[in-house]
């Protein structure tokens, strides 16, 4: 099983073509939410892990995880407001956010005393580790995961908007590497980040993948560097791109018997342009609908 960690919210995405003041449509979503369900719909065994409200957005998010396929037994609940992310699009698709964060039902998660039995990997990232008090308990439980050999994947998912203190974060980033298996960040993730995505190799991870928008993925690994070419579609928009990467790495990864950092150390490079290339079309066809809509297994066959 594979186990997402993190916050599920509601996008409010604006109708193309109709200026600053479009109609919002409310769109489930959240970085760990669409990875969980983008695993959930490549058939893979996944749970999340999270604090969803009991308002109608809540049940929604919880919805969409059940038609995914998707073990909701870990999620907690609470009578705080859902939180949301109202989102801008540019002229390319890119979505920038604004966040409505204060006093919602996930920033009130708190770690679980076990893992469930069969936990492979856990995927980390996004706003659930920047809002505390719950952000503490996401890396309280990255750190134990990774101390029972468990396969960690953190993905930061940079919103500078949420973050008070850039440096104080950026050393917290640093902090997780040590227990982190597979880092996954963009470009502008890493610029924002500071320093060479590579050097983080030097601190734990086992391989760092680096996303390019529509040019592609790159992958630095011990052995070297691996690159595969991104996937031309039409950009709706790029909303989940990023969290459907996510997915498709983990995903693939588990069909080479690579959820370890050990195993991945040990893939080599047509392997590990399989698992690029595989991320990669899944990404394409997300960018290509509207909201975040990952691909399910059939359209990848």
């Amino acid at each position: 099983m594979i186990v997402v960690a993190g916050e599920a919210l509601i996008d409010l995405v604006p109708q193309p073509g109709c200026g600053p003041l479009a109609p919002l449509t409310p769109k489930r979503g959240g970085g760990p939410y669409n990875t969980a369900v983008a695993l959930g719909r490549l058939g893979r065994r996944t749970a999340f892990l999270s604090r969803l409200s009991y308002d109608a957005f809540g049940q929604e998010l919880l919805n969409g995880l059940q038609a995914a396929g998707v073990d909701i037994s870990l999620v907690q609940r609470g009578e705080e407001p859902t939180t949301l992310a109202a989102a801008a699009l540019g002229p390319d698709g890119s979505a920038g956010y604004s966040f409505y964060v204060n006093g919602t039902a996930d920033r009130l998660f708190t770690a679980p005393a076990d893992l469930p039995n069969g936990t492979r990997a856990m995927a980390f990232g996004t706003c659930s580790l920047v809002l505390e008090p719950g952000a503490s308990a996401y890396e309280e439980l990255l750190h134990r995961a990774h101390a029972v050999g468990v396969c960690t994947m953190l993905d930061p998912n940079i919103r500078p908007g949420l973050i008070p203190d850039a440096e104080a974060y950026r050393a917290r980033f640093r902090s997780w590497l040590p227990s982190t298996s597979l880092v996954k960040v963009s470009d502008d993730d890493a610029e924002w980040l500071g320093g060479d995505p590579k050097s983080w190799l030097e601190q734990g991870p086992s391989a760092v993948i680096l996303t390019h928008g529509g040019q592609g993925l790159s992958a630095f690994l011990p052995a070297g560097e691996v690159s595969v070419p991104g996937v031309r579609v039409t950009v709706a928009d790029t909303i989940g791109a990023g969290d459907t990467v996510n997915a498709a790495l983990l995903h693939r990864l588990a069909e080479h018997g690579a959820l370890s950092g050990e195993a991945m150390a040990a893939l080599d490079e047509p392997q590990w342009q399989d698992v690029l290339g595989f991320a990669a079309r899944a990404a394409a066809i997300t960018v290509s609908r509207a909201g975040a809509e990952p691909p399910f297994a059939h359209e990848l066959r």
